[in-house]
């Protein structure tokens, strides 16, 4: 057998054989964003135009809701980033409607954010960083596979990332917050996390094949 055959047939034995293929994981991420953010925040957007802001916040939580109990009922995962958006989501709602102060409503994101960054940072100094704890939801994974040192480098890098790029997100938020009207806002706003999410999980699937492919959890790209 020559060394190009021995090399072949390494990487073919280490590749998972049940794993999932690339776009199967690309849709899996796509579902749960277009499901926890891009639809929310378009319903809140133009509810909010439409109508008021009471309205708007309840529309986006019932199809946060709905999403979820249909998941459910179709025998289909429910993600920690959609459960984790419903819950955030729910209190400030609860809040909103109990107090009429709407300006709390769209404040609220930014105490989330610094504590969502505050998790994924302080997660760094523990054995299974936050990152570690979600990629299951994106790619079936078992213990021994977890504790492969490159993954487990990956997965505290990626947490660092997204720390990081969550209280970017929190502090603009902020900023935009204090200087336009609700409704710019709310617009603004959303277009803005939206691009900032959009980067950032390229950089992540990226770097993730990346990964996976030298560790053998992938196919080598096709020469």
């Amino acid at each position: 057998m020559t060394l190009t055959q021995d090399a072949a047939s390494v990487v073919h034995d280490r590749v998972t054989p049940s794993g999932p293929r690339i776009r199967d994981v690309l849709l899996r991420v796509a579902g749960s964003l277009v499901m926890a953010v891009f639809v929310p925040a378009t319903l809140l957007w133009s509810t909010l135009v439409l109508f008021n802001v009471a309205t708007a916040v309840v529309v986006a939580l019932a199809w946060m809701v709905i999403a979820i109990c249909w998941r459910r009922a179709t025998g289909r995962s429910v993600s920690a980033l959609l459960v984790l958006t419903l819950v955030t989501m729910t209190i400030r709602t609860a809040f909103t409607l109990a107090t009429g102060n709407t300006f709390v409503y769209f404040v609220q994101p930014v105490f989330a954010d610094a504590t969502v960054a505050a998790l994924f940072l302080g997660s760094l100094w523990t054995t299974r960083p936050v990152i570690a704890r979600l990629a299951p939801d994106f790619y079936p994974m078992d213990d021994a596979l977890a504790a492969r040192p490159e993954l487990q480098c990956h997965f505290r890098r990626l947490t660092l990332m997204w720390g990081l790029v969550v209280l970017v997100k929190g502090v603009v938020t902020f900023w935009l917050l204090m200087t336009l009207s609700t409704v710019s806002f709310v617009l603004i706003k959303s277009g803005a996390v939206m691009s900032l999410t959009l980067i950032t999980v390229t950089v992540t699937v990226v770097w993730s094949i990346v990964v996976a492919r030298r560790e053998g959890l992938l196919p080598p790209r096709a020469s």
